[in-house]
């Protein structure tokens, strides 16, 4: 976007408003390193940096730990990512149909399952029926919950279409399968995508509900990690937090990355298909 045309949309802004902005930014830096400093502080004077707390995390025993919790981890993920994802397609399906019953089915198992808090549904399927599998528990509480969430991202995606799209498809003679295919969907995944990779990131981050019914995911492998370790400083548990944590936070970074990357590429795309029609 050009300067002049930036300049209409909104006022440019002055030296002073610059300046402005520039005390607010350096103050927002200092208010956030006086933050993190007063915690490191607590955290020293409690002696949560002492060597013997974070001596566990040399054994390699420990280690292999969390890399099996990791694993873990991304497995109830990469299953619950890709069932969600399915029945959502399914449900959105239902709910667009011309069939009164079922969208009437659709819409009653998306709303009940939207509104169930997952923490329950996870511990209900757990004592209910999943008792001896705390991992297919999980995946199917996941599934259930965020199934639900995409079958709506996807339906709000389809229904944003400009509604000239499906009028042309079906002047053209085309069934509704056709259209939903071969017009609607396709156009739908460019603005439902960040959207749906956004739910995905819920998901994983979802996965650590597991701790609840004694999955061995990475939130109750640092548990154990913690409980299990006695020093002289007392149990691990803040050091635990700190390694587990950024682990987190890591794997959500990273999904988050491709969903960038899959969207500007999907946006190239775009750009180099546009002039050829033109």
């Amino acid at each position: 976007m050009s300067t002049r045309t930036a300049s209409v949309l909104y006022d440019a802004t002055g030296p002073k408003a610059r300046m402005r902005y520039r005390a607010f930014g350096l103050l927002s830096l200092a208010a956030i390193a006086a933050l993190l400093w007063f915690v490191y502080s607590r955290l020293d004077e409690a002696g949560q940096f002492s060597p013997d707390l974070w001596a566990p995390f040399e054994y390699a025993k420990v280690q292999q730990r969390i890399v099996d919790g990791v694993l873990e981890t991304l497995k109830v993920f990469g299953l619950a990512a890709l069932f969600s994802i399915t029945l959502g397609a399914l449900l959105a399906a239902g709910r667009l149909s011309d069939h009164r019953p079922v969208r009437a089915v659709c819409t009653a198992v998306v709303q009940f399952f939207r509104a169930m808090p997952l923490l329950i549904m996870i511990f209900a399927l757990y004592r209910a029926v999943f008792g001896a599998e705390p991992f297919w528990a999980l995946v199917i509480g996941l599934t259930l919950y965020n199934g639900a969430v995409q079958a709506e991202i996807i339906r709000s995606g389809v229904n944003a279409v400009p509604r000239g799209q499906a009028e042309a498809a079906y002047a053209l003679g085309l069934r509704k399968t056709s259209v939903m295919t071969t017009i609607l969907v396709p156009q739908a995944v460019r603005s439902m995508l960040p959207a749906i990779i956004g739910q995905l990131v819920v998901t994983l981050k979802d996965t650590s509900l597991g701790y609840i019914i004694a999955f061995h995911e990475l939130l109750y492998v640092g548990k154990l990690i913690a409980s299990n370790t006695s020093t002289p400083e007392g149990y691990p548990y803040i050091p635990v937090v700190l390694v587990i944590a950024p682990i987190y936070i890591g794997l959500c970074l990273a999904l988050t990355a491709l969903a960038k990357w899959i969207e500007a590429r999907g946006r190239r795309g775009t750009n180099r298909r546009t002039p050829a029609a033109a």
